[in-house]
């Protein structure tokens, strides 16, 4: 499946995707509270971007700042799951979004073909989310959450 044919994505000068270096869990909640998204204690998100099969980051050179976040857990089988979708507010907030998506399906298509894809994400992404083919709620499935 080809993502995004259509469109030419490309990062501001200066700005680029990172997946080597784990990012500071202060900072990703930093990230996620700018999207409006729920933020977690600091030691159980860490240890969730150790622990995951691998992340995305949209970083600057020139400044220490996230400007974009993703994560994916899998069993390398079936499923394949985002997870802090999030990206900076702003003019380039949609291609983030966007940019972020397209390496991390990417790696799934070719690291673990076949995998069926959730990803929990902000009313922000949804944009970009449509743009590519994911469809909000198909035949009325709703996520749930618990907490204690």
């Amino acid at each position: 499946m080809q993502y995004f044919s259509k469109k030419k994505l490309v990062l501001p000068e200066g700005y680029f995707v990172n997946s080597s270096q784990i990012p500071l869990a202060k900072e990703v909640n930093k990230l996620l509270a700018n999207c409006g998204c729920e933020t977690f204690p600091i030691k159980p998100l860490s240890e969730a971007i150790k622990k995951s099969n691998f992340f995305f980051t949209i970083q600057n050179e020139l400044k220490n700042k996230l400007y974009g976040f993703v994560r994916v857990t899998s069993d390398r089988g079936l499923n394949a799951n985002l997870w802090n979708l999030s990206a900076v507010k702003g003019k380039n907030q949609q291609l983030y979004y966007s940019i972020l998506l397209k390496v991390t399906l990417e790696k799934i298509n070719r690291e673990m073909p076949g995998c069926s894809i959730s990803l929990q994400a902000p009313v922000s992404s949804f944009e970009s989310l449509e743009q590519i083919g994911f469809i909000l709620d198909p035949n009325g499935i709703r996520v749930m959450g618990y907490k204690l």
